[in-house]
């Protein structure tokens, strides 16, 4: 079989002239052969496998690079990287593994072709093809990954206990891999899974995390969740959201499964957004509803303050899974802590203020705020689905009107700190911030207009009643 189609880039041409020269065999293996299959390549990375030195082939080629470039060696992992008008290449030679049980990082020995391909972690990544001049194109499949590829199967090259037990990465790989390809994990490769469920702990957290934000970036992200929670991955890796799962009946009344109501939350967000922070919000946005859940006779259930005990867990959970505890974190409390209050602005009797509130705490954020109410909408009754867009509509509208007539997003008090200190002669002290606060809280209360003229004349007032006197030169 043949595949010159996908050997048409310059950069082929150099690394199989290198290899001819050394007189070693070298093929372009793993992803990039598998996108090009499922016509999806993105061409951004490239890896080579050298039968022999992948170092002394990524020297070679560096060399007969128009261009220079800097080359990346790492000897200890007998593995050399550069990057070539922003694609990345990365060379290493064949070689078989063998692993420790306490770790993922194997015993790394020479080997074949063979041996390269039997240590790749599934069949459609363990695709090879030959950039030697003689055989240019000709494609090694010895696990019939163009099958899996057409059938949309994730199948491991070796038995997949010891595939996922060498290295449990693997395991949230396949998962990953059947979410972003909307593939099927072959049944006893997703049994191993379940058997080998404890070896995750032996990964970092870093390396769990990043698998997780692939699985969130894809088109669907409640496959992979899904999947992670028949698996028993979810449960040592989230345990929260595993705690959603279920419906309890109380005198008759129901709650709904908050565990598969989340996931279609991400989901509907997914199909509106690519912000995966904003995925993640949409997945913790009910998390803390186990811990706020009562039963109150003759009203049902209640979830009372579940945003503002979510918002404080996001924390937790972010700072447990080495997720970053930056703005990212921080979008993601805020939506969270937020995400009812839209729905409380639906009625026709609440006040201007109410409104200004909301899009003084969201400021920039008020978009994807309304883009995670929506997509909480979960209702398979249409009419009842329609109504709630409609008032979510309606809410729409008003934070219009109130943004236009009154300017109060993101805004920031007209009197500054230093005003305050200049007129009442002060020194920086408490007294500062509660002049500052009473102000916007007056403008967001519409007591006053946001005008500097109106907010100097109520920072006078407020001065008074603290028992502050202006400065005689004022």
């Amino acid at each position: 079989m043949k595949a010159q189609e996908y050997l048409k880039h310059e950069l082929f041409d150099y690394v199989g002239k290198a290899a001819d020269e050394l007189e070693i065999e070298a093929y372009v293996i793993g992803g990039y052969v598998r996108d090009c299959y499922l016509k999806r390549n993105k061409f951004k990375d490239l890896d080579f496998v050298a039968v022999g030195s992948g170092i002394e082939l990524a020297q070679k080629t560096a060399q007969l690079l128009p261009k220079k470039v800097n080359l990346n060696v790492f000897k200890r992992f007998g593995t050399a990287q550069l990057v070539y008008k922003g694609i990345e290449l990365e060379f290493v030679g064949a070689r078989k593994e063998s692993y420790s049980k306490d770790s993922r990082k194997p015993f790394v020995e020479d080997g074949s072709l063979q041996d390269d391909q039997n240590r790749r972690d599934f069949t459609i990544n363990a695709l090879a093809i030959s950039i030697n001049k003689e055989s240019w194109g000709n494609v090694l499949d010895p696990f019939n990954g163009l099958v899996d590829l057409e059938k949309g199967i994730i199948r491991t090259p070796l038995e997949p206990n010891k595939t996922y037990s060498d290295d449990p990465l693997r395991m949230m790989r396949a998962i990953r891999f059947a979410t972003q390809l909307d593939f099927y994990i072959e049944q006893q490769s997703f049994d191993a899974i379940r058997e080998n469920k404890e070896r995750i702990k032996i990964i970092s957290k870093e390396r769990i995390a990043d698998e997780l934000n692939k699985i969130m970036a894809a088109p669907k992200p409640s496959k992979g969740f899904n999947l992670l929670y028949k698996s028993g991955l979810l449960e040592l890796i989230l345990p929260e959201l595993v705690k959603l799962q279920g419906v309890e009946e109380v005198e008759g009344q129901l709650h709904k499964d908050n565990f598969y109501h989340t996931l279609e939350v991400v989901d509907n967000i997914s199909a509106n957004s690519e912000n995966v922070w904003l995925r993640w919000a949409g997945l913790l946005h009910d998390i803390a509803k186990p811990k706020t859940k009562r039963f109150i006779k003759g009203t049902g259930w209640t979830f009372h303050g579940h945003e503002f005990l979510g918002a404080k867990m996001v924390h937790g959970i972010f700072k447990r899974l080495k997720l970053p505890l930056n703005d990212k974190k921080d979008f993601v409390q805020k939506m969270v802590k937020l995400s009812s209050r839209p729905i409380s602005l639906i009625d026709d009797g609440v006040t201007d203020s109410a409104v200004r509130r909301l899009l003084f705490d969201a400021g920039d954020d008020l978009e994807e705020l309304m883009v995670l109410c929506e997509a909480d909408i979960t209702t398979k009754n249409a009419k009842r689905k329609k109504r709630y867009l409609n008032n979510f509509k309606t809410v729409r509208e008003k934070f219009k009107t109130v943004e236009e007539k009154d300017r109060v997003r993101n805004f920031q008090p007209p009197v500054t700190g230093e005003l305050i200190m200049q007129t009442f002669d002060l020194k920086p002290g408490p007294e500062i911030g509660q002049i500052k606060t009473a102000i916007k809280d007056a403008i967001l209360e519409g007591t006053i207009n946001n005008d500097l003229n109106e907010a100097k004349a109520y920072m006078i007032k407020k001065g008074s009643e603290l028992g502050l006197k202006i400065r005689k030169d004022e």
